[in-house]
Order: C-alpha cells, then sequence, then structure tokens
C-alpha cells in the first residue's frame, strides 16, 4: 500500500476523538497547504473545536423565530454540519438539505435580506421630485406612441409612473425579453418628466446603443407636436471637445430637455439643471457604482431612476441582486414581431449557408454575419464574452488544396479548423468568395464613432446586404428588413449572448432565421446551449438554463454588481430559502422589532451591524 491511512482503535473500547475517522460521515475539507495542514488536520481540530466549546456558541437568531420555522440551534447546526449524525442521508448533505445546513443557509439568507430591506426604507425616506400625470401629460403620451402598446407594457408603464408620483425616488427595474418594448416605456417616462418640467438622461453602454437611442427618440418626440419642440442632445465620448463644451453648457441652463449618451454622462463637467429621470440601459453593463454617480448629481432632489435590461433574470433574484429596485417585467412582444427560425449547422455546410443569404438577399432581404474576434485569432478582445467552456478536443485539420491568388486564400480560411475565424479576414473572404457580387459592410469596435455609424446607417438604409460584424451589434442595431443572422463559430458564445444576438432580425413582417455555425469538437456544456437555442425564443426560460448552467456569481457578473460571496448559500439551488429570508425579514424590519421582545430585537440588530460590512458593496451602492 502506498501512503496508507491508519486509524488506532483505543484497547479499552473507550470513545475518543481518535475514532473521528472510523464509523461516521467524514467531512473532507480543502487543505490549508502541505501535508501539516491536510484535510485530517483540520478534521480533529474543527471537531476538537466544537466539543470544547460544546454549548458556548454565541446564538444569531432568537429562540422564539428558530421554535416557529423549525430550525435548530446554531451550536447544532455547525456540529451537525460539519459532523453529521450516524445514518444522516448522503443526498440530504450533497444538496444541502439537512436541517442543520438549511439553519445556516437561512441565517446567511435572512441577514442579506434584512440589510437590503433596511436599505430600500431609507431610500424611501429620501426626497424626490413628485410628478404629476395629468390630463396633459396623457394627451402628449398619445401623441408620440407609434403604436398599440401591449398589456405587460402598460403595466408597467403604469407602475413607473405610481412610482414618479410619489414624493421619493423611484428606485425600478425594468426587464424584458429581446425586441419587447423597454425603450418606448422608458422614453414615455422621460416624457412624464419632461412634461413637468425636469431634465431626462438616458445612459447607454456603447456609442452604438446611444446614437440609435437619440435617432429613435428624436424622431418619437417630434410626433409629440410640442412648441417648442422637445430638444434632445448626445453626449457620448466621440464628440469633439467643442461641441462637448456646447452640449454641457445647454444641460447646465436646462435648455435640454433629454440627454443621450455614454459613460460621458457621469463626468464631473456634467452638471443639469433640473434633473428629474435617470434611466439607465442594460445595466448589467454598467458597475453599481457608476449608476450611482449619476443618480447622485447635484439636484435639490435625487432624481427617480428606471434601469432596463434585456437579461431576464428570475424575479427572486431579481430582488436580491437590485434589492433596493422594485422590478417591472415585460413578458410578450408587440404585435408585429415574428417567430424566428432557428438552426444549428456544421461548418462543413458553409456552402448551404452562404447560398441561403444569397437567397434571402435576392427576395430584398439583409444579413447579419458575426465573428467572435475582429482579427486574428486572438480571444482576448474586449468585446468578446465567451463562455469559458473546458476545450474540447481539437478535431484533426483536414488537408488544404493547393492553389493560386486569391481564391486560394479564400478557400483556406473557410477551410481552416479550428482555428478561429475573425470578422476582418472573413469580410473579405466573403466579399471575394461565396457573396462576391453582394454588397458587404464591416462593423467591429475598433472603428471610431463617425466610421461605426456611417456603417450603421447604410445598413438601415439598405445600402448594405450582408453587416459582417462582432458583438458590437449585440444591442442597439434595429433593422426591421433584416432576416438572417449567421452566428459563426456560436459554440464560443454564451446563452444571453447568442439571445441578444438572434433579437436582432424578426424585427419586420417577413419570417426570420438564425443560422448557429460550430466548428471543430464542441464541449458538453456549448451542446446545451445551441440545443436550448435551437429549442426555445423564450428569454426568460433561456436564462434560468444560462443561470444554472453557469451559476449565480458568473451570471449576474459578481465582479461589477457586488454581489457578496456566500458561505454556505447559494442563490440558484436555495430559491425557497431565499423567499423565506425575505418574507421573515420584511416582517421583522417592518413589525417584529417593534413587537417581539427587546432582547429578540437586539441580537438581530447586534448581528446585522456586525456583518454590515460583508454585505457593504450590495446594499450601499444601490
Amino acid at each position: 500500500m502506498i501512503q496508507p491511512q491508519v486509524e488506532v482503535l483505543p484497547a479499552d473500547g473507550s470513545s475518543d476523538d481518535s475514532l473521528l475517522e472510523v464509523g461516521r460521515i467524514v467531512p473532507v475539507y480543502e487543505s490549508l497547504g502541505g501535508a501539516q495542514l491536510s484535510s485530517r488536520w483540520l478534521r480533529r481540530v474543527i471537531f476538537r473545536l466544537l466539543e470544547e466549546l460544546g454549548g458556548n456558541i454565541p446564538e444569531s437568531l432568537p429562540p422564539a423565530m428558530l421554535e416557529r420555522l423549525d430550525l435548530p440551534s446554531r451550536a447544532d447546526a455547525l456540529r451537525n454540519t460539519h459532523f453529521p449524525p450516524s445514518g444522516t442521508p448522503l443526498p440530504q448533505l450533497q444538496t444541502a438539505a439537512t436541517a442543520a445546513q438549511q439553519r445556516l443557509i437561512f441565517e446567511e439568507l435572512f441577514y442579506l435580506e434584512a440589510g437590503l430591506e433596511v436599505k430600500r426604507r431609507k431610500m424611501r425616506e429620501r426626497l424626490g421630485p413628485a410628478l404629476a400625470a395629468n390630463p396633459s401629460v396623457r394627451e402628449a403620451l398619445k401623441r408620440v406612441l407609434p403604436f398599440h402598446p401591449t398589456a405587460a407594457q402598460k403595466k408597467a408603464f403604469a407602475e413607473i409612473v405610481a412610482d414618479m408620483k410619489q414624493a421619493t425616488p423611484m428606485r425600478r427595474l425594468l426587464q424584458g425579453d429581446v425586441g419587447s418594448g423597454k425603450t418606448i416605456v422608458a422614453l414615455q417616462a422621460a416624457l412624464v418628466a419632461m412634461e413637468n418640467g425636469y431634465q431626462a438622461a438616458l445612459m447607454a453602454p456603447t456609442e452604438i446603443l446611444a446614437t440609435q437611442h437619440f435617432l429613435a427618440a428624436r424622431r418619437l418626440l417630434a410626433r409629440a407636436g410640442r412648441e417648442p419642440a422637445y430638444t434632445v442632445l448626445p453626449l457620448t465620448g466621440s464628440l469633439d471637445e467643442d461641441r462637448k463644451r456646447l452640449h454641457r453648457g445647454r444641460i447646465a441652463r436646462g435648455e435640454a430637455d433629454l440627454v443621450i449618451g455614454t459613460h460621458a454622462l457621469i463626468e464631473e463637467k456634467v452638471d443639469f439643471a433640473r434633473l428629474g429621470l435617470v434611466i439607465v440601459d442594460e445595466q448589467h453593463r454598467f458597475g453599481v457604482l457608476q449608476r450611482f454617480r449619476l443618480m447622485k448629481k447635484p439636484n435639490a432632489a435625487e432624481p427617480h431612476v428606471l434601469i432596463m435590461t434585456a437579461t431576464p433574470i428570475p424575479r427572486t433574484l431579481a430582488l436580491t441582486l437590485y434589492g433596493d429596485l422594485d422590478v417591472s417585467v415585460i413578458d410578450e412582444l408587440p404585435p408585429g414581431r415574428t417567430p424566428i427560425t432557428t438552426r444549428r449547422i456544421a461548418d462543413e455546410r458553409a456552402t448551404e449557408v452562404w447560398g441561403f443569404v444569397r437567397k434571402q438577399v435576392a427576395a430584398g432581404h439583409q444579413a447579419y454575419v458575426i465573428y467572435p474576434v475582429i482579427e486574428g485569432e486572438r480571444d482576448d478582445q474586449p468585446e468578446l464574452d465567451f463562455a469559458h467552456d473546458p476545450e474540447p478536443e481539437a478535431a484533426p485539420e483536414p488537408p488544404k488544396k493547393r492553389g493560386k491568388g486569391q481564391a486560394a486564400k479564400t478557400e483556406a480560411l473557410f477551410r481552416e479548423k479550428p482555428s478561429l475565424k475573425s470578422a476582418v479576414s472573413m469580410c473579405e473572404a466573403l466579399r471575394t468568395g461565396p457573396l462576391a457580387g453582394l454588397r458587404l459592410g464591416l462593423l467591429h469596435g475598433r472603428l471610431n464613432a463617425e466610421e461605426k455609424e456611417i456603417v450603421m446607417r447604410r445598413f438601415q438604409r439598405g445600402e448594405i446586404d450582408v453587416l459582417v460584424a462582432t458583438t458590437v451589434v449585440e444591442v442597439g442595431v434595429d433593422v426591421p428588413n433584416a432576416t438572417v443572422m449567421v452566428i459563426e463559430h456560436a459554440e464560443r458564445f454564451g446563452l444571453a449572448q447568442l439571445h441578444q444576438l438572434r433579437g436582432r432580425v424578426g424585427r419586420g413582417a417577413a419570417r426570420s432565421y438564425c443560422i448557429l455555425m460550430t466548428a471543430g469538437n464542441v464541449s458538453a456544456q456549448a451542446e446545451e446551449r445551441l440545443n436550448a437555442m435551437v429549442r426555445t425564443q423564450n428569454g426568460f426560460e433561456l436564462a434560468e438554463l444560462d443561470l444554472a448552467l453557469r451559476g449565480p456569481g458568473e451570471f449576474f457578473g459578481t465582479r461589477q454588481a457586488g454581489m457578496p460571496d456566500f458561505r454556505v448559500a447559494n442563490l440558484l439551488r436555495d430559491r425557497k430559502m431565499l423567499e423565506l429570508a425575505r418574507k421573515e425579514a420584511s416582517w421583522f424590519v417592518e413589525r417584529g422589532a417593534r413587537e417581539m421582545p427587546r432582547p429578540a430585537a437586539e441580537l438581530i440588530w447586534t448581528t446585522l451591524r456586525a456583518h454590515w460590512q460583508r454585505y457593504y458593496g450590495l446594499v450601499e451602492a444601490g
């Protein structure tokens, strides 16, 4: 035997901690380094500590609450979690379903939710602009609406207006699937603010999306027929300094009704005369502190804040991630949106794909072709969001045909596998190869703002048949005539990103298609993502699967969002306990702190204050 593990039984048959390895479920700890701090050493130390502490482990929850919820004491929970009693079912331990584990999970989630509830109530004490929704406002809203809103849009807008009527600042998350009509709801909210004499600001994560919003808002607000007309100004990093200075001056003097921009909006030089509403689009692309800075622009009252996201988040988790926000959901698509047929095709059938693209263009439509990188084969370029799957074993590279000139280079590009195709090289290969004769455009993140805008407008006007691009088109490009979305190396993209890209088509009356092309062997996780894309267009269903595949931390972007690192809880696994913890925390902050015995309430407040710093990033940045 190599390195046998020996357990010496006491000669007198007495019970001793030396029997720690025998006749029990044995905990396995991560070694802290080297043989001296091994799992076995930690096992003995923790066992001895728990034995010596006995019942002296401080309690963190009131006895009455534990009895009502049928939860064990903290001391019993810790002891039975580390060293489960004999006969404890192994499946329960593996799914954290034992009473001891559930008690520790509840404790962690309860104090998180209690901190968030305190934060929410403090927010309600702040002063915000109380906006009226009088007949003149309602008449202005009717004039600008380009279509009859869906029931879900009406409900979300009613919730937003109800918040904006209050003298406390609105903090609301508006989430909806791709193309569900969030932007029109947000612009309606901006109109309410402007009709009340306030300014509105809309912050988008990219210049393309900011430009799209600017053009759409200007076109929409022109329908109001107001005299004088609403003044809509752009404010992005690419504007020359003279225009920036001019726009900042007009914003500070109150001459701009609606300001649409990027991170440039949160620069210290930008001051608003009377900011009443802040709209943040695609929240997952901003850190919480960035939206916090925009909310804190100097004003007599804090502005209302509406945050939009097209990444559907299960409601329970949204209430935890955005604990200071109320949540509205648009869960239906507006009329005119056509279902999108999604197919998965291997690279070997590329000839069929390009033939289909040509047919669609011949029928008067347009297409997107998406690549994961701009140029070269690097996967470290800033606009990427790869899924980070384990790399599958590479398929053998097929032999290349010999040839001369550009035709041979083009053929080589199409036959290279599994190397990463790039937008720049493939645009040229398509132009001289299978899509020769069609009008191709190229769009990626390294073009300057003016170049991006020119390409985007040409595509919108129908002067480009096929737009070859990176994920820079993931949000913001709206071309109803585009009916085909081809995504090469689809196995490289995350599920949310694939769904966002697919949402660029299907915006007109014609039937639309999304083609997922894969190269080489595909990992098991990528298979699951691709199969889900083919199976459903429901963004909420895909979000659930994405959450299950990636886990809460990566799904939410923990580093940006300020999510706490949980010790025992798991937001995905423990959603039922999260609901219970939220309910109990809400009851305690609202009534329980006054109704329960003073020592019990003090115990909760003291424990909450002791753990406040741990959750600071989440609760403070709201």
